[in-house]
């Protein structure tokens, strides 16, 4: 038999060690997260100034100088309702904007929306069923926006799509 002073209980470490390791350990990851955060913000650029247009004093000037620099505009189309191609019962309401690199005409605007007019009635339901059903007409709508605008547009967000 074993003598009883020879087994002695495991000692565990004091609580006012645990809570020190937590402690120490706590502001290592404080430390670490905001190192990482500094490092990863020094790679983002501020967004540059535009300079000051060399004519400011001719009004008329500026105005065109201001057109040139303009950015990306976001331009509404008309709402589009029509049937599908299959189930003809079946009706889809597209409300879209056109996303351009910079202000474009009207006529433009419109001539993007008659093609995707037709596009849409071209469209069966298993073609637009599910999620990669609605980004493949999604990315089908941006080819056709951008081929259409000569690549004047960078994307065609749809605002809202129903089907009846």
């Amino acid at each position: 038999m074993a003598n009883v002073e020879q087994i002695q209980p495991k000692k565990r470490p004091s609580l006012v060690v645990q809570l020190a390791m937590l402690l120490a350990m706590t502001g290592a990851a404080v430390g670490m997260g905001w190192f990482s955060g500094g490092y990863l913000k020094q790679g983002e650029a501020p967004a540059p100034v535009p300079a000051a247009p060399e004519n400011a004093g001719n009004p008329e000037k500026s105005a065109e100088v201001g057109k040139q620099i303009a950015g990306p505009t976001v331009v509404q189309l008309a709402p589009i309702t029509t049937n599908l191609a299959a189930p003809s019962e079946i009706w889809i309401r597209l409300e879209a904007s056109v996303l351009y690199d910079a202000p474009q005409p009207q006529e433009m605007t419109e001539q993007i929306h008659q093609d995707l007019l037709a596009f849409v009635r071209t469209l069966k339901m298993h073609q637009i069923e599910g999620a990669s059903g609605y980004q493949h007409l999604k990315a089908d709508l941006d080819e056709r926006a951008a081929l259409r605008s000569g690549g004047h547009v960078k994307q065609v967000l749809i605002r809202t799509m129903l089907l009846e």
